[in-house]
């Protein structure tokens, strides 16, 4: 069946799923595969459950005239989501970047559906599938879509350009994250900014950062729009962050219920677009305003006389810099810093999680602990940081303690789980 033909099925309800536990009724399921399952199985059980359609590859599970047989599932998810985009011929903004994704896309989110039906890429399905999934729940009344692009590998960026035709791209910054794929800085410099050599290949445009010397510099030469803290086409500055960063743009004042100095940036994003996209000041600095972190991403809980920074949902050498930053930065008394584990570092694993405690010796905080087998092996001199190989070595040392009166920072990759300190706190 060719892609138009598949199109014109997915248009009757504008609906596709993937996974049977989903809602399945009147859906085209795709059965996809991986490394552990094979949707193909699931096919007819789909059906059974409300889906109207279901796309398989392999012949022995077309078992039912609503069942139609591909060459490959996953592309003809991918081609359906592209030749779908191509029908709505709306803007679409994608943006990508070591740090700060998901946070900056919800933030534009938050401010362009003041005044549009926009669509944004859910939590974190920025991958092969989650794209095409976010292009394909974007609907006729759907006025401007956020699609959220990640990659580990070089080409991945290019790959997820050429199924969402974006009209305009943001690179949030470029950081040590995935050198297994990667290689070096350089490698995710160069994998990043395929997002610009496809904007510039289609004449698109390009947002970006005046304050990132290397967002200008790879920049050069392509359609772009500024904004900074000067020499900008938006002129957004810092004003302070203790603990929520407070900004200033157009004469207007933005309190965030954000943490941390390196969240001005993911504000001033979304201010940018805002502007761009002729909104309301007053209801851009609301947005932002009203906006909650959510899913470990700098949220700021309260638990008896403690007031815990719990950033565990992710963390690289650069995010963990400035998270080491902001914490020492505060002028709250009593300081302590839960650090796990980094990662998808490759080779220089260890000198990484050694560049973080030096960090963490020269700063302003008061207590350390080091959690995990890299931080476990690395040399520290400060007799404040503690190093426990495992989460249950350092969960009984902090039963034999009682944190108080402090600010707490929890930072870690999301494999050490070290959300789970706030039971112990």
């Amino acid at each position: 069946m060719e892609i138009k033909e598949i199109f014109n099925l997915y248009k009757q309800h504008y609906k596709v799923t993937t996974d049977t536990r989903s809602e399945l009724e009147n859906s085209i399921f795709f059965a996809l595969k991986g490394d552990n399952f094979n949707g193909n199985k699931y096919a007819k059980e789909a059906l059974d459950k409300g889906a109207n359609f279901a796309v398989v590859d392999e012949v022995k599970y077309q078992t039912d005239d609503r069942i139609i047989f591909v060459d490959d599932v996953l592309k003809t998810l991918q081609k359906l989501a592209r030749y779908h985009r191509q029908q709505l011929n709306i803007p679409i903004i994608s943006l990508t970047g070591s740090n700060g994704k998901t946070t900056t896309k919800e933030l534009i989110h938050s401010v362009l559906k003041q005044k549009y039906c926009c669509v944004a890429t859910k939590g974190n399905l920025n991958n092969h599938i989650g794209v095409p999934l976010t292009l394909l729940s974007m609907k006729p009344d759907t006025e401007i879509g956020v699609v959220e692009m990640g990659a580990n590998h070089p080409n991945e960026i290019k790959e997820l350009c050429e199924i969402a035709l974006p009209d305009y791209g943001y690179i949030t910054n470029f950081g040590k994250v995935h050198l297994e794929g990667f290689g070096d800085l350089e490698g995710v410099i160069q994998a990043k900014t395929e997002l610009y050599r496809s904007l510039n290949k289609r004449n698109k445009t390009i947002f970006v950062n005046t304050n990132d010397k290397i967002q200008v510099e790879k920049s050069k030469g392509i359609k772009r729009v500024t904004f900074g803290s000067e020499n900008s086409d938006y002129i957004i500055e810092f004003e302070n962050a203790n603990p929520f960063v407070n900004l200033n743009f157009d004469g207007i004042n933005v309190q965030s219920k954000l943490i941390g100095k390196y969240n001005y940036l993911n504000i001033a994003t979304a201010i940018a677009f805002g502007l761009y996209f002729k909104i309301d000041q007053e209801k851009i600095k609301n947005a932002i305003e009203n906006y909650i972190p959510t899913t470990n991403r700098s949220q700021l809980i309260y638990k008896g006389s403690n007031k815990i920074i719990l950033d565990a949902y992710n963390a690289n050498p650069n995010s963990m810099e400035a998270a080491i930053e902001n914490l020492s930065q505060l002028e709250d008394e009593n300081k302590i810093a839960i650090l796990g584990d980094m990662f998808e570092i490759g080779d220089k694993t260890l000198l990484e999680h050694q560049m973080v405690a030096n960090l963490i010796e020269k700063a302003n905080v008061n207590r350390t602990f080091l959690i995990g087998e890299t931080f476990s092996k690395i040399r520290i001199i400060n007799k404040n940081i503690d190093q426990f190989k495992t989460f249950e070595e350092f969960k009984d040392q902090l039963e034999k303690e009682k944190i108080e009166n402090s600010t707490i920072l929890i930072k870690a990759s999301r494999g050490m789980a070290l959300e789970r300190v706030l039971d112990l706190i």
